[in-house]
């Protein structure tokens, strides 16, 4: 059993959460929110009142909030996670942030004499409860090794990609195509629909086929009834489209589809749709197309 914390306890995180304390494992919470933790609390997560009572806590802290702004502001000051490190204890960042921001954050880490790893995640809530989540993990090589066992918790398939900021590199490449094909599979069930086929025929027929990724078999229904909560919505979306469209520009690489997928987004936003899952730019497309949305 290792003394854990865990600071964001959004959607993902309190999954994590639940899979960490099924392990046995004891585990410190904190999140803005209080009443988001309650349901955890209930079942043995002890509470910290900041993040510099977690990170004092534990031995281990796990952190997984929205954006590089949030990660900061968890971060700094006399209330931060980097106020309750010392020697020896270990930082994993999960959140999809800049990765330029988390190696600034890394070398803050270190000179209180811990260590950290970026480590987001591939894969949403259905896949962390099916136990399918795919880890990704940037850092020293010897800090990798002691937080592969926990990692392996949360998710079976856990991967050292290299140095620090490298996972967080990964992660971008990994969503960019995650919004390129949702818009691609839009269009499909527009072109099929408006030909006179029933729009339930073609997502059942394009979920089963070779272009059915797990995103697409998981996400595909949700152009028929989205759900009430979402998954992914475009407000963090279009964050993580944003870091590949600045890497791209730093590297020279190219990104097209990165590009239009994300002015999808922006419309999205300016319909008044930022809080629905990603899968909304269907109802863009289907508007744009004079189909029932």
């Amino acid at each position: 059993m290792a003394n854990l914390g865990f600071i964001g306890l959004g959607v993902m995180g309190s999954e994590m959460v639940n899979r960490l304390l099924a392990k046995g494992h004891s585990v410190t919470g904190y999140n803005r929110t209080r009443s988001k933790a309650e349901g955890l609390v209930k079942k043995g997560m002890k509470w910290g009142n900041s993040p510099r009572a977690v990170a004092a806590a534990a031995d281990v802290t796990f952190c997984m909030v929205t954006n590089s702004a949030a990660l900061g502001a968890v971060a700094n000051g006399p209330d931060g996670f980097l106020a309750g490190l010392a020697a020896g204890k270990l930082f994993v960042d999960m959140s999809t942030v800049s990765p330029a921001f988390s190696r600034e954050i890394a070398a803050k880490v270190r000179e209180k004499g811990a260590d950290m790893v970026d480590s987001p995640v591939s894969g949403s809530v259905i896949t962390l409860q099916e136990g399918k989540l795919s880890v990704m993990v940037g850092g020293r090589r010897e800090t990798f090794e002691r937080a592969k066992p926990l990692l392996q918790d949360i998710g079976p398939k856990v991967t050292y990609v290299g140095e620090d900021g490298l996972a967080l590199v990964m992660k971008i490449a990994t969503n960019l195509s995650l919004a390129v094909q949702m818009l691609a599979f839009c269009e499909g069930v527009l072109l099929a629909e408006k030909s006179g086929i029933a729009r339930e025929t073609a997502v059942d027929v394009l979920t089963h086929s070779v272009i059915a990724s797990p995103m697409v078999q998981y996400r595909g229904p949700f152009v028929l009834k989205m759900p009430e909560e979402a998954w992914f919505n475009v407000n963090m979306m279009q964050k993580d489209m944003l870091l590949a469209l600045e890497l791209g520009r730093q590297l020279d690489v190219p990104m097209p589809t990165t590009a239009v997928t994300n002015e999808f987004l922006t419309a999205a936003r300016g319909m008044g749709l930022v809080e629905k899952d990603f899968a909304v730019v269907f109802e863009v497309l289907a508007k744009m197309s004079g189909a029932r949305a």
